[in-house]
């Protein structure tokens, strides 16, 4: 469950950029970066669409080979989320942007088993949705953005960005199922296991296709 204060930040997002869905997903397996990072409270997920209608996707240094995936940046305590958004096109992109939808939000818990419901409160009968026992322990607020301007390249070298790779929408499902698939292998600079973080890791692209597909 989100802060009072947060959602009062998320109802202001909705405002201006529409409905986003809201989906609460059950992780398995042990913690890792970024669930377990202390200098934030979530990320934001950067659905850039570039001019040609194909989003942008990045591969950093130290992933698996062929871990391509979507854009996200950390939110900072005491940080706003649009200010976040805006900030992390920046420091990984250099592009300029305009945010056209509010995608989504995705709520991550930690269990013994892997779960995910979804609650798309834009119909007026909602799914139902049975309480987790589980404490809330991290989010990802989705965005779609169109590129306007600048020229593509990291300008924070501690991104360690290797590579930027443009999909289609239709690639993303594709996309989520590699994430998945990704082998087991505990690794420091995540704090983690790759094949965990390769679980979660795929759940944003399943909903960032399911949100672009309505």
């Amino acid at each position: 469950m989100l802060t009072p204060e947060i959602e009062a930040e998320v109802a202001a997002l909705v405002a201006r950029y529409g409905v986003p869905r809201r989906v609460d997903a059950v992780l398995s397996g042990a913690p890792f970066d970024p669930l377990i990072m202390t200098d934030r409270f979530g990320e934001v997920c950067m659905v850039i669409r570039r001019p040609g209608g194909a989003l942008l996707t990045a591969i950093k240094t130290f992933y698996p080979p062929g871990a391509y995936r979507l854009l996200t940046g950390g939110v900072k305590h005491g940080e706003s989320i649009e200010a976040a958004l805006l900030r992390e096109v920046e420091e990984e992109t250099g592009l300029e942007v305009e945010v056209r939808r509010f995608l989504a939000v995705i709520e991550y818990h930690l269990d013994g088993r892997w779960r995910l419901e979804t609650r798309d409160e834009r119909s007026s009968a909602p799914i139902p949705h049975p309480p987790s026992p589980i404490p809330y322990t991290f989010v990802t607020f989705v965005f779609l953005l169109d590129e306007v301007g600048g020229m593509l390249g990291a300008r924070d070298p501690e991104e360690r960005i290797e590579s930027f790779r443009e999909v289609a929408v239709a690639e993303l499902p594709a996309l989520a199922a590699a994430l998945d698939s990704i082998g087991e292998g505990f690794d420091p600079r995540i704090g983690g296991s790759w094949s965990d973080w390769g679980r979660f890791r795929a759940v944003v692209h399943r909903v960032a296709y399911a949100a672009l597909a309505d």
